[in-house]
């Protein structure tokens, strides 16, 4: 870690504090009305939550990996949907910035975007280019001192609510796999940009997606980050962290969702005892803190590796992999130790059953970290 340890448990206490005692008690109200509430919005910006992962001199708090997933999981205890509005600020919306952009772009946009005055988000999939992003059409054809872009983005995480659109594009149409694709910054009120109606999606009520249509939309050509033909490169190099980060949340949630559970067995009595005092129930609990303990050591240890600059990529993958599918198993014995009542929509974890089935999908699904760690692991050995 970059910091004693004592100010980095104060600042994770600060924020534990202000999930249990702000957040959690807004859940059913950010699920019902599908919007955060300007007041926690506010709070959020005040105590640093947008700029937790942009560098010191920028505004933001800088914080090593192994820090980010500290707060991660404390961040994990509420629903994920408070997390997403500030979580494209920290990861895949100003990430790209923060490693390759230009000086120029990065005083203009991180101070922003660390106090949380303006959202970015990140727009690399596509109606028919997803997991496959390499096959992306959404092009940008250079014309004097501007990139003009057509194309349609889907499922834009906090489109509706972005100031900036972090954009993937094909400059060179003769390359057809990754190395013809860059990455601009869009600004919201430029020409051209249309957004789609907000999705209506399983869980995470609150988190706002939409379809973002781009059709002759000229953008500066001191716009694009990097040089042309490495945003694909510098997307996979944003999704190594944000996959860590997504792994922190997995944990978080299932430490939320074991503490919910565990709660209700031994409260809940059938035969006379409470049920927590079956051992199928105790089953279901041990198996949960295992897998979620197994889940913070490799997440963790895999952290400190970036940290120290080593090359992660497959742990990433791993910890995404794992982590993700771990809290769906852990959700699972959630809403069977709670019986019938685990299908109500009174009880939390309803509503994280749905939620949590999302982290298996975005920044890459399982089956594309199974590739990635075997495709990893036959390099390696060849």
């Amino acid at each position: 870690m970059i910091r004693d340890q004592e100010t980095i448990n104060a600042l994770v206490d600060i924020i534990e504090r202000f999930v249990r005692e702000r957040l959690i008690p807004a859940e059913e109200q950010m699920a019902e009305e599908g919007k955060l509430p300007d007041d926690l919005l506010q709070e959020m910006r005040e105590l640093g939550l947008f700029g937790l992962t942009i560098p010191e001199e920028y505004g933001g708090l800088g914080l090593t990996m192994e820090e980010e997933i500290l707060v991660s999981m404390a961040l994990g205890h509420t629903s994920p949907a408070f997390r997403s509005i500030m979580g494209t600020n920290n990861g895949i919306g100003s990430a790209a910035i923060v490693f390759n952009g230009t000086e120029a772009q990065k005083q203009k946009y991180l101070p922003k975007y660390a106090s949380g005055e303006w959202i970015s988000c990140f727009c690399l999939t596509e109606p028919e280019a997803g997991s496959d992003a390499a096959s992306l059409r959404t092009t940008a054809r250079r014309e004097g001192d501007h990139y003009v872009i057509n194309g349609t983005k889907r499922y834009i995480t906090n489109a509706p609510v972005a100031h900036t659109f972090n954009v993937m594009a094909r400059t060179n149409p003769d390359i057809k796999g990754a190395r013809g694709i860059s990455s601009f910054i869009v600004e919201r009120d430029t020409p051209g940009i249309t957004l789609g109606s907000v999705d209506k999606k399983m869980g995470q009520s609150g988190s706002m997606t939409c379809d973002v249509i781009f059709e002759d939309v000229r953008v500066p050509a001191e716009n694009i980050i990097g040089e042309e033909g490495e945003g694909f490169i510098t997307a996979m190099k944003v999704l190594d962290r944000g996959r860590l980060h997504i792994s922190g949340v997995s944990i978080g949630v299932a430490k939320r969702l074991i503490a919910d559970a565990l709660d209700y067995a031994m409260q809940r009595k059938q035969f006379g005892q409470p049920i927590a005092e079956q051992q199928l129930i105790q089953a279901m609990l041990a198996d949960s803190q295992t897998e979620t303990y197994a889940a913070e050591c490799m997440t963790l240890e895999t952290a400190r590796r970036r940290d120290r600059g080593e090359n992660v990529s497959t742990e990433s993958s791993a910890c995404k992999l794992f982590c993700t599918e771990m809290v769906g198993r852990v959700a699972d014995r959630a809403v069977q130790i709670h019986g019938g009542a685990g299908y109500m929509s009174e009880y939390a974890v309803e509503r994280f059953y749905r939620d949590v089935r999302l982290f298996r999908l975005y920044e890459g699904t399982s089956q594309i970290q199974q590739i990635i760690i075997a495709r990893n692991m036959i390099r390696a050995a060849s």
